[in-house]
């Protein structure tokens, strides 16, 4: 393949990848940066969609709302074995009316969104007690009594009633326990009094490490305003400095309780569902069954690992979990999703016991228990003609909750890579979509060759007489006696032996085919010569030069039905 032909595959390959990302891209999904706000303040709708969608059609929800702060920007992401091409639009929506919004589904291009909701209070009857002057500070937890090891949402809230042009936030971190800030600064405007005022809302996640009383430090801020700038570029130097800061706060922290259920997990709440459930089974054939668990207050790392309880008859297959974290109600949220494939080694009745899972209610102080029902099938037989592996039946017994994070080598655990790779003709859902997107890139890809050589074949032949590497011959002409003497003189017997090789017809690559070719007893008796040079102690310019006069002319090969004459050497590389 020449390095034309390769440039143009590269670039082909590269578009068909960009064209790929782009019909890649999901379908648009939105969501807002909080779910619950008060009458009087601002949210932020974020609406992603593919590289090229237009822009959403935000009028459904002129009713509601008052849009403001429309934006765009557009990007791309990767993954393992994904590419995706990304334009994120945003809007800031101001409630007209407090209660339980719906936002409706918005048209992009050809598809919608998902419909969303919104809870937006009363405007409160008093005001924040730090409420007074251009800048104050609003430092609040989500639980003033936690458990150990619970995770508390902490909120620090910087209000501004004048423009700022630079400045900074401050929350210390307390002793004896974890703190870590979470997620991005959200912005929005709240009037208080008549006053508008502009607020950087910035998220911690607390996490007690022992009992006892817990002291926060209190938040500052130091910073400039647009008069303090002005006051700068003309002299004045006075005016503009804003500061702000709030008191300690002390936490009561409770130890674990006895009747805890372990292992332990503190919440405000827990709820698990079937996401996907199979209406039937088949022997030998895989379905997929996935959970969903959503725990308010707590993050991805503090929730126990979703299992499926075991099932005379079916094997289970457990995935990696999927963990989506976000901050509701000024405290983290988990949702956990895992799917598992399940695999019918008979036919008749299974069951499946309903997942369970205990946990804290740190509102109550109770112990609870989260359960899905159980779930029954009717195995039927696998497709005609189709007979279940026997590795199937002699696969070890898996633990439902087996993966990456808890298989030990040697256990007899199997991970979900290689889970992965057994063939399970049953799958569905996402599995299938993957398929279907492998199977579209491949096409791309398949297509992307072919034109390569489409082009590569109507490209005309180099003119005899042109100029041909030595080094590396032309596929696309046959190269002339002048090539054959450049290779010759500057490059090496390797060289030579391509150049001629390549002007044979059809070409040929070992010098055994070439003495079997050539017609002329001279330019075979150089060859020979050259080949005692390259590996015996034959010498290497004399076969040079016996080279240049047998070959001057250009060889001679033989005529079909012909015989050359036999070589006084045996083959390099005898034939079988």
């Amino acid at each position: 393949m020449t390095p034309e032909t390769r440039t143009r595959v590269r670039w082909g390959a590269w578009l068909m990848l960009m064209l790929f990302a782009t019909m890649a891209s999901a379908a648009p999904r939105a969501w807002l940066d909080r779910d619950r706000i008060v009458l009087g303040e601002t949210v932020t709708l974020n609406v992603e969609a593919g590289l090229l969608s237009s822009a959403p059609d935000y009028s459904p929800l002129e009713g509601d709302f008052r849009l403001s702060g429309h934006s765009s920007q557009r990007g791309f992401s990767g993954g393992t074995g994904q590419t995706s091409s990304y334009t994120l639009f945003a809007v800031a929506l101001r409630p007209l009316r407090d209660g339980v919004l719906t936002i409706p589904a918005l048209s992009v291009g050809n598809e919608r969104t998902a419909p969303l909701t919104l809870v937006v209070e009363p405007a409160p009857q008093q005001t924040p007690a730090q409420a007074r002057g251009d800048v104050f500070i609003e430092s609040v937890p989500d639980d003033t009594r936690p458990y150990v090891q619970q995770s508390v949402g902490w909120v620090v809230r910087l209000f501004s009633a004048v423009p700022i042009v630079s400045g900074t936030l401050d929350q210390p971190a307390p002793e004896g326990a974890s703190f870590q800030r979470v997620g991005d600064d959200a912005q929005y405007s709240r009037t208080i009094n008549g006053r508008q005022y502009q607020i950087v809302e910035r998220r911690f996640m607390l996490v007690p490490e022992r009992s006892g009383p817990l002291e926060i430090p209190g938040a500052s801020f130091e910073g400039r305003g647009t008069s303090g700038l002005f006051d700068d570029m003309f002299g004045g130097g006075r005016g503009g400095r804003l500061g702000a800061q709030v008191g300690p706060r002390t936490l009561q922290v409770q130890p674990v309780p006895d009747k805890a259920p372990q292992p332990w997990l503190p919440l405000h709440d827990l709820k698990l569902r079937y996401r996907a459930n199979p209406a039937e089974l088949r022997q030998g054939l895989a379905a997929t069954l996935t959970v969903e668990a959503v725990a308010d207050g707590a993050t991805g790392a503090q929730m126990p690992e979703l299992e499926l309880p075991p099932s005379d008859g079916v094997q289970v297959f457990p995935e990696r979990a999927q963990v989506d974290e976000r901050f509701v109600d000024g405290r983290p949220r988990a949702t956990v999703t895992r799917s598992f494939s399940l695999v019918p080694g008979r036919t008749g009745a299974v069951a499946l016991s309903g997942v369970r899972m205990g946990w804290w209610d740190v509102k109550a102080g109770e112990a609870r228990e989260a359960r899905l029902p159980p779930l029954q099938w009717n195995v039927q037989p696998g497709a005609a003609g189709f007979d279940p592996p026997a590795a199937t039946a002699a696969l070890p017994s898996i633990p439902a909750g087996a993966g990456p994070s808890t298989a030990r080598p040697g256990d007899g655990a199997i991970a979900p890579a290689e889970s992965a790779a057994l063939p399970l003709p049953g799958m569905q859902g996402d599995r299938a979509a993957w398929v279907a997107a492998t199977v579209l890139f491949a096409v791309l890809w398949l297509l992307t060759l072919l034109l390569a050589l489409h082009w590569r074949h109507q490209r005309p032949a180099t003119p005899a007489g042109g100029p041909t590497s030595a080094h590396a011959p032309d596929a696309r002409a046959r190269p002339t006696p002048a090539a054959l003497r450049k290779a010759l003189d500057t490059g090496s017997f390797e060289d030579f032996v391509q150049v001629l090789g390549a002007m044979a017809e059809p070409p040929v690559k070992s010098v055994d085919a070439l003495l079997e070719r050539l017609d002329n007893p001279a330019q075979r008796r150089a060859l020979e010569a050259m080949q005692q040079a390259r590996w015996g102690d034959g010498d290497g310019p004399s076969a040079r030069a016996l080279l240049r006069e047998a070959f001057a002319d250009g060889p001679r090969w033989t005529v079909p039905g012909h015989a050359a004459g036999e070589s006084i050497l045996p083959p390099l590389y005898p034939q079988r």
